[in-house]
């Protein structure tokens, strides 16, 4: 549930069509995000729509982050990230131009980026190397709309 209202509001109804379930069983849980302070509702007269809390995203993130999957790989001194994340299943790669990036996660498509002990390398994934014991996280960039433009097109007048 928390995944689908960080991607974007949801109507009760709707986040029930979208899991499976009884709309019931969503106000319920609804209400137990609501007092964890982790999403608000908006009301609109009979309506209710679901959304993350912005200023808790933190938190959210703090709250998920038990439920990322854990996998454990073993390559040579010198091998390259990007190898090594190819032998973990559901880690699909995408090449493009002579680099390549993560594009998806047990099929779930979006941009990524990677951490290595906590911080960002500098380096593609490709290009950065294992030389020690390492912790190499996978982030899914959620887009967050900074800016809205709107582009009206003007027909030119043929003047005789």
């Amino acid at each position: 549930m928390l995944k689908l209202l960080g991607q974007r509001k949801f109507h009760i109804s709707g986040l029930a069509r979208e899991m499976g379930i009884s709309v019931p069983v969503v106000a319920k849980h609804a209400k137990i995000l609501e007092a964890a302070g982790l999403v608000e509702r908006e009301e609109f007269g009979g309506t209710h729509v679901l959304r993350v809390l912005r200023k808790n995203k933190e938190r959210l993130y703090e709250v998920l982050e038990p439920f990322s999957e854990e996998h454990e790989v073993e390559v040579q001194k010198g091998t390259s990230i990007l190898e090594a994340l190819q032998t973990v299943a559901g880690v699909r790669m995408k090449k493009v131009g002579e680099r390549e990036f993560i594009a998806s996660i047990d099929g779930e498509e979006g941009f990524f980026v990677y951490e290595v002990n906590g911080k960002c390398p500098d380096l593609p994934v490709g290009e950065c190397k294992v030389e020690k014991e390492e912790e190499i996280k996978i982030k899914r960039l959620v887009p967050v709309l900074k800016k809205r433009v709107r582009v009206k097109v003007r027909e030119n007048k043929i003047r005789l």
